[in-house]
């Protein structure tokens, strides 16, 4: 009687990579600052924390080597909207004024239905096929992206629309939160 041999795993099978550690540190992060950011009862922490999250999140599209979407997000998310929620926090500071404890009784009930959502939706990505994407080369696009941005025939007018808009911004912003002077 001859024996089949049996299937034996490599003596690393288990073991992760660096590239898969620094993803999973990354992801945890990102979910973490993400949940502070629903649950710190100071606004400006909040902010703070939104920022964190979102600086994760490029840092999981670096990984994935989409360099430009790294950078979009950190220039719009972070740079734009984060700060203007801190900013627009930072004006209003009646509404950071503390009202004492905020009790909310069904957060239970909630922690239930997420959990449920995030596995019904877990167990249907799971029963699908993903077919494997080919390998793309995307620096061909990101050039024409750019190239675009600065022809005279293309996007210049509404891409110098929008620095215009946004340099209006900054400057009313800027009005906005220097005190007012007393008239003589």
């Amino acid at each position: 009687m001859r024996r089949e041999p049996r299937l034996r795993l490599p003596t690393n099978a288990g073991a992760m990579s660096a590239q898969q550690i620094l993803f999973l540190a990354t992801a945890g992060v990102t979910l973490i600052s993400a949940a502070l950011v629903v649950t710190v009862r100071n606004l400006i922490h909040a902010g703070l924390w939104l920022v964190l999250a979102l600086f994760a999140v490029a840092a999981i599209y670096v990984q994935l080597e989409a360099d430009f979407l790294a950078v979009v997000q950190v220039i719009l998310y972070i740079g734009a909207i984060a700060i203007l929620i801190i900013f627009s926090v930072m004006l209003t500071r009646r509404v950071m004024a503390d009202t004492g404890p905020q009790r909310i009784p069904q957060w239970p009930l909630a922690v239930v239905l997420a959990l449920l959502v995030f596995g019904g939706l877990a167990y249907l990505l799971a029963q699908v096929q993903w077919p494997l994407a080919p390998d793309v080369d995307v620096s061909d696009t990101v050039l024409a992206l750019g190239e675009s941005f600065v022809d005279p025939n293309r996007f210049v007018i509404p891409f110098e629309v929008a620095t215009i808009l946004l340099l209006v911004a900054l400057i009313g912003s800027i009005s906005l939160a220097l005190p007012e002077r007393e008239s003589d």
